[in-house]
């Protein structure tokens, strides 16, 4: 399993962020101090069946370790986990590097789920760091095209470096085959959820007064 669930979009919404926060656009992201260890919560297997909300607690505290280790072995380059993904979502698009097709700041904004001044923020950022260079739209002089530049693109592999290193960390003692299992099986839930749509909202208490 060479990639790590650190793109969270619930992580990355238009909400503010406190100065230090793992989200934050600016640089240092992380406390000084090291955080105390957690103590391992491991279900009894042998004993009653593992709920589901177990399992998705377990899968929680495995996204936020790996999470957190990402970020702070990104912290020396200066890239902080919100750099990091828009990067990872620049990389994405085909001829990321031309004014013709790279990715307009307001749909770079969609795909990260967060508002425009928020996007712009962190392009701000980047574009200091010279990971980015921004474009009149060739289609649109309006818009604003995001181009990922030579050192954009080492960072970005540079990033993946990162996340394989720490997914091999906390995966170390899992084996191949429970690894795909793994895999199959979280893919096959998103299928599912995916396909039935948004979740109907529970009814209020006071509608059944």
């Amino acid at each position: 399993m060479t990639t790590t669930p650190t793109d969270d979009p619930a992580d990355s919404s238009g909400t503010p962020r406190t100065p230090g926060s793992p989200d934050s656009p600016g640089s240092p992201s992380f406390p000084d101090s090291p955080e105390a260890p957690e103590a391992p919560e491991t279900p009894d297997l042998a004993g009653a069946p593992v709920t589901t909300a177990e399992l998705a607690d377990a899968m929680t505290r495995a996204i936020k370790r790996i999470r957190r280790q990402t970020g702070r072995r990104l912290e020396p380059y200066g890239i902080t986990p919100g750099q990091a993904r828009a990067l990872r979502t620049l990389a994405h698009v085909p001829g990321c590097e031309t004014p013709d097709h790279a990715m307009r700041l307001s749909d770079l904004a969609d795909k990260l789920h967060i508002a425009p001044r928020s996007a712009t923020t962190v392009v701000d950022a980047l574009e200091e760091a010279g990971l980015v260079e921004r474009s009149p739209d060739p289609a649109d002089r309006r818009a604003v095209r995001i181009l990922l530049t030579e050192a954009g693109r080492a960072a970005v592999e540079r990033i993946g470096q990162v996340r394989d290193e720490v997914a091999r960390e906390y995966f170390g003692e899992v084996s191949p085959a429970d690894e795909e299992v793994l895999l199959r099986v979280l893919h096959s839930a998103e299928a599912r959820f995916l396909a039935a749509g948004p979740p109907r909202r529970s009814a209020s208490p006071d509608a059944a007064r």
